[in-house]
């Protein structure tokens, strides 16, 4: 699994939209028919993350061809799951929709912020989306007490496979409330209804690990599976700061046990 860099391929010093004051992170591409669209997260002049796009070639990925001025669907309505913030993860194609699972985000008191999963919905294009519902289509639950996020969902043989990530704690560091995380799995039969069994898929290697980010494929009678972990001790630019990861399943046609 050897990757090769091959440089930046948005600037934002060259290419900043009006809205955007910083960040172009949580790359979630789609192949179209015409282009790849990479979905990104923003944060504007408020500090708020929302979702816009821009398109690259298909025969050179590294080839930008265009920038979308604005972002494709606003945060929640105050007191909604998503009041402070929406950060994509994954877009899938369903017939002539598209469906945007994105992480929302809402300011919190004794922790910085509470997390769930949202759905957006496409119907011209995946130009513009609406919410799929006014809350989450994943939550915290009595078993997961604490948040949800990073959901990469796709289908195969008439079943949705979502891997997300969910917490499992809130620790102190350096006096700072940091969460940890680990990657568990949901399936449906129509991508919008979720069903999960608290069936955890990558453990942490020790208990102040976090693991996130899960982008899966199918190939060679596998599910392949890269990810990013960290640690919590100096994760932000520090030595525990996050890395890619790399895991295999054997795959199934059903949901996985």
């Amino acid at each position: 699994m050897k990757w090769e860099k091959i440089g930046l391929v948005f600037n934002l010093e060259v290419h900043k939209p009006h809205w955007l004051r910083s960040h172009a992170m949580t790359p979630t591409p789609i192949v179209l028919d015409e282009v790849i669209r990479v979905y990104f997260t923003g944060r504007d002049q408020h500090g708020e993350s929302k979702i816009s796009f821009v398109d690259f070639d298909k025969e050179d990925p590294s080839k930008l061809l265009y920038v979308h001025d604005k972002p494709i669907m606003d945060i929640g309505r105050m007191g909604m799951f998503d009041d402070c913030g929406t950060i994509c993860t994954c877009a899938v194609s369903d017939g002539k929709d598209i469906l945007l699972y994105y992480t929302a985000y809402s300011i919190s008191y004794k922790v910085p912020y509470k997390n769930a999963i949202g759905l957006g919905i496409s119907k011209d294009g995946g130009a513009t989306f609406e919410r799929a519902f006014d809350g989450p289509v994943l939550d915290r639950s009595k078993v997961e007490p604490y948040f949800v996020i990073s959901p990469w969902v796709i289908r195969t043989d008439g079943i949705w496979h979502m891997w997300y990530a969910s917490a499992t704690d809130w620790i102190m560091v350096n006096d700072k409330p940091e969460s940890v995380y680990h990657i568990k799995y949901a399936w449906s039969e129509n991508g919008r209804d979720w069903q999960r069994e608290n069936t955890s898929c990558i453990l942490p290697v020790k208990d102040t690990e976090a693991n996130a980010r899960p982008t899966v494929l199918v190939e060679d009678g596998k599910f392949k599976m890269w990810f990013t972990h960290r640690g919590s001790s100096d994760f932000r630019d520090g030595s525990d700061s996050y890395r890619l990861g790399y895991a295999e399943a054997p795959y199934r046609i059903n949901k996985l046990d």
